[in-house]
């Protein structure tokens, strides 16, 4: 949610089955319903150096559908009284619900390979995903998982609060420690605001849409 402005290590194996029968992501321990990160956004442009405070929680998860959302909770930002929460869904990479390229939300395929192209996790899928968008790649045991996040609405604010959710994030997501980076894309922001994310606790509260079942 920026300023509103005018201006790895392992190669996936590759697999020709059909990514309509791919099963979904193995879930991690660390992308669940509850599981909460904390971190910096840094929303910097010519004129200055700045960063904001963000905590991010995960609400749900639903793997086979390659679907997640949670919250975003902006603070210490200028223009506002207040910490600024949005809700957000994501899609996750996964081959079979959704591929890297976006598809829509202003984004072009050179756009998503700009992007993407900014996490080291991500150049030993680069040559596939510039073939086909990565639909052949198996990720079920990449140690990392790709997503976009695109905020839908503000919580606590109204839309006159001088910020924009009118972009969304390239995000990566790291199975291993559960860190999160991301990059944030609007062509009417400064480019490439980068989100670092580390995860803050192990108790998890919220739901899963696979099990249905309140946690």
């Amino acid at each position: 949610m920026p300023v509103r402005v005018v201006e790895s290590n392992a190669a996936p194996q590759v697999s020709g089955n059909d990514p309509g029968n791919r099963s979904p992501l193995p879930p991690s321990s660390l992308l669940a319903a509850g599981q909460a990160f904390s971190g910096t956004q840094n929303v910097s442009n010519q004129q200055k150096e700045e960063a904001w405070r963000v905590n991010v929680q995960i609400q749900g998860v639903d793997l086979e559908h390659g679907y997640l959302c949670g919250t975003m909770e902006a603070l210490n930002v200028p223009m506002a009284d207040t910490p600024v929460i949005t809700f957000w869904e994501g899609e996750i990479v996964d081959g079979k619900n959704y591929t890297f390229y976006t598809g829509k939300w202003e984004a072009t395929r050179e756009d998503d390979m700009r992007h993407w192209s900014k996490f080291p996790s991500f150049a030993p899928l680069q040559g596939q995903v510039e073939s086909d968008g990565g639909r052949q790649l198996d990720l079920s045991n990449y140690p990392y998982i790709f997503m976009r996040w695109k905020e839908q609405y503000f919580v606590n604010v109204g839309t006159d609060c001088g910020l924009t959710i009118a972009g969304f994030y390239y995000v990566c997501f790291s199975c291993s420690d559960g860190s999160i980076s991301g990059f944030y894309y609007d062509p009417n922001s400064s480019p490439f605001q980068k989100l670092e994310l580390k995860t803050v606790n192990e108790g998890r509260t919220g739901f899963s849409f696979s099990s249905y079942e309140l946690q």
